[in-house]
């Protein structure tokens, strides 16, 4: 069974002592052209770091950072069993209609997939990830795949990957995304 995701979010109020700003369920972006995925954002940030934040509240709304940002959040993946092989294709309509949404919901993210090779994606970023529950996979180039059992870390160095479940339960990650962009 899944998991429940909860943020709690700490601070310094005007006094100088630490204070509780959030502590709440997260609830999921679930996206109609990626069935089952479940995504919680938990926190980013942009630009230098600064603490303690004057203003507790994620910084931006798009899935990668900008120069200097961050983001930390979680995946779940069903497993790929979930999604039959002979499942009906979509009509465009309903495909533009669901990227719209999906972008609506998580700005850039679908934008870094590749639309001939299902998952995969390469950013310039520096992922750190933890697999939390089930037994994940990640495939890279040439087919590639490494076992990443609950427990395994891993450090996504700006490699074209996609991140497979081919487990029969869903499988949770937890990332933290750091832009990873040469400086000028």
């Amino acid at each position: 069974m899944a998991i429940p995701i909860k943020r709690v979010v700490t601070g310094v109020d005007e006094k100088g002592a630490s204070i509780p700003y959030e502590d709440a369920t997260l609830h999921p972006v679930e996206l109609d052209i990626m069935p089952g995925v479940q995504i919680f954002p938990v926190w980013s940030t942009e630009g230098p770091l600064v603490s303690p934040a004057a203003d507790p509240a994620p910084a931006s709304k798009s899935f990668f950072p900008g120069p200097g940002g961050t983001r930390f959040g979680l995946f779940r993946l069903p497993p790929d069993s979930a999604v039959p092989a002979d499942h009906a294709q979509p009509d465009e309509a309903t495909v533009a209609a669901q990227v719209a949404a999906a972008e609506e919901a998580v700005p850039g993210l679908l934008a870094a997939f590749e639309p001939d090779a299902p998952g995969m994606h390469q950013t310039v970023t520096v992922d750190y990830v933890i697999v939390i529950e089930g037994d994940l996979w990640l495939e890279l180039d040439d087919g590639v795949e490494v076992p990443l059992p609950a427990g395994t870390c891993v450090v996504q160095n700006g490699a074209r990957h996609g991140w497979r479940n081919h487990g029969s339960t869903p499988g949770t990650l937890a990332y933290v995304i750091l832009d990873g962009g040469n400086p000028e």
